[in-house]
């Protein structure tokens, strides 16, 4: 199976080419990629969904992370990146039905699988108010461990440090397939380490383009 190719940049947004995924990693080339945070309305409440990373992620192995990310392929527009939703969470995402959140960059060093990986990424970031039960997402078995969400105000309050966890109800995948209900504590270290400010700054804007106190 040939790997996909990413358009790469310098750091000033110059394109350099392509390469493939590995590579960028390796060389730490700069390339694109879309976050789309999902969340929905409940009695009187803003739930934001974030989902656990595979055990065998290239990255960061059973982190907790956006809802659905991915690397935007060579010569693949954002719009064209939504792909990325449908895949990891089986529901399709309109992409006029998306809250532009702002572009973040980010810029990482760490071991993984024993491997040195340089990551560094502009970020297209937007979320989606989608009124959907949990059960309706379907996680890719492959990429995501299990599906999660918790109250707004309770998530900008654990990455404000406010508090040193919180509760969250969802989904973990099941190895035939199948999605076992289950409750859990978090914790903010729990989550991929992303750029200081990355996760409440976004959830505020969320919060704020869908007129919800937090």
């Amino acid at each position: 199976m040939t790997e996909e190719r990413l358009d790469i940049y310098d750091a000033s947004g110059r394109p350099l080419g392509t390469a493939t995924r590995a590579e960028a990693h390796r060389q730490g080339y700069w390339h694109r990629t879309l976050h789309c945070w999902l969340a929905r309305r409940g009695s009187g409440a803003l739930f934001v969904r974030f989902q656990r990373r595979h055990a065998a992620k290239d990255t960061y192995p059973g982190c907790f992370d956006v809802t659905a990310a991915g690397h935007l392929a060579a010569g693949e527009t954002v719009r064209e990146a939504t792909r990325e939703i449908e895949e990891e969470l089986g529901v399709a995402a309109p992409f006029e039905a998306l809250i532009p959140l702002g572009e973040v960059r980010e810029e990482r060093s760490f071991l993984a699988h024993g491997r040195r990986v340089v990551d560094r990424e502009f970020s297209a970031v937007y979320g989606w108010l989608a009124d959907l039960p949990l059960e309706a997402l379907r996680p890719q078995p492959e990429e995501v461990a299990g599906i999660y969400e918790a109250e707004l105000p309770a998530l900008i309050a654990l990455f404000e440090d406010e508090v040193a966890e919180i509760r969250a109800a969802g989904y973990a995948a099941a190895g035939d397939g199948r999605l076992l209900s289950e409750r859990r504590l978090v914790r903010a270290d729990a989550f991929v380490p992303r750029r200081h400010g990355y996760y409440s700054q976004t959830l505020r804007r969320l919060a704020e383009a869908l007129g919800q106190p937090y």
